[in-house]
């Protein structure tokens, strides 16, 4: 129920009470006068039951200057679920090259309050993590060894924030994140909804970003650790590719949003999961926003985590995955990254 339902109830049986009382003396004016005074107080008391909205104003200044590239390769721990997978870190690590490691912990849809708390069931966690990358989170951070720590949260993020703390759990990541080792970089992964997940997905992109990645997650890390919290936009990447692909009758052999999701045994198309395609440019959008550098000019085919050749993308539909990782990525202020030639 609405906690403005209570306000109009009172608002009504008031009305009512006058409108009575004015036919038995006549007072019509008077009842005008008591309606307009019910009415103010009533706008009043919406005001006072809605919540204040979430601007982010004493964390904006973190944002307002651009951090240097790495000066070295980046060591990073990816903290997550299947959007994060094996492959994306594995592709991310042959794009940035030499000297690049990570390791990992995942899930089945995972939440970071079930990453953060040991009783606190994580489906999926021995298939997930059986992977020589594999790392007790808790451990990693504590250990100091990692320049970069990535987080996401599950999907559907608003049943995330309502059920499961988004707010309080991002905060107590980027906290022990901070603590453990003050010169790592804190970063997290926007991700996406389900192509059938309503409203319409590309409309939704942009307005999740504003109404609940930003003030639900990335401001409460930031005020939490007393520091920027980077974001890595990989939900408005797609939202621009799909929108450029869609609006102009496809983009070499990408055609529409399903072409960068994967199928299911059935031959179904996974609404959720990336396919190789799509995979690749949640790597080349860590890529840039992890060493604030353009992904423009690197490799497209790459293998998956298992050593096995991915699917890669045309030469031509590379090069424009890589142009619009960065349009978007320098285009951001919070993934402090700077617009510099490509």
């Amino acid at each position: 129920m609405s906690t403005l339902a209570p306000v109009f109830a009172l608002a009504a049986l008031i009305l009512l009470v006058l409108l009575w009382r004015a036919r038995k003396t006549g007072g019509l004016r008077r009842a005008g006068m008591g309606l307009g005074a019910l009415i103010a107080g009533a706008l009043a008391m919406v005001s006072l039951a809605q919540p204040a909205r979430e601007t982010g104003e004493d964390v904006q200044d973190y944002y307002s200057q651009r951090r240097a590239p790495p000066p070295q390769p980046l060591r990073v721990f990816h903290l997550g679920h299947s959007l994060v997978g094996r492959e994306m870190p594995a592709m991310l690590m042959q794009l940035a090259g030499q000297g690049h490691d990570y390791a990992l912990q995942l899930g089945w849809g995972t939440t970071l309050r079930a990453h953060f708390e040991p009783e606190v069931e994580i489906a999926g966690f021995d298939q997930e993590n059986a992977t020589p990358k594999y790392r007790d989170a808790h451990q990693a951070l504590a250990s100091g060894d990692y320049d970069a720590f990535v987080m996401t949260e599950m999907v559907r993020l608003s049943d995330a924030i309502k059920y499961h703390q988004s707010r309080d759990y991002a905060a107590k990541w980027a906290t022990e994140a901070a603590a453990a080792n003050p010169e790592a970089q804190i970063f997290l992964y926007e991700s996406w909804h389900a192509l059938d997940d309503q409203p319409d997905w590309l409309t939704r992109l942009p307005e999740d970003l504003e109404t609940m990645w930003k003030p639900e997650l990335l401001w409460p890390a930031a005020r939490a650790a007393k520091k920027p919290v980077w974001l890595i936009p990989v939900g408005q990447v797609m939202a621009r590719l799909v929108s450029e692909a869609e609006g102009q009758g496809g983009s070499a052999e990408l055609k529409s949003r399903k072409d960068l999701f994967a199928t299911t045994p059935e031959g179904k198309l996974d609404p959720i999961h990336p396919n190789d395609l799509g995979i690749y440019l949640v790597a080349l959008t860590h890529y840039a926003v992890l060493y604030g550098k353009s992904p423009v000019g690197l490799p497209h085919e790459l293998k998956r985590a298992d050593g096995s050749p991915a699917t890669a993308p045309s030469p031509e539909l590379a090069r424009r995955m890589q142009e619009i990782v960065w349009e978007v990525v320098t285009r951001i202020p919070e993934t402090g990254v700077p617009a510099t030639g490509l």
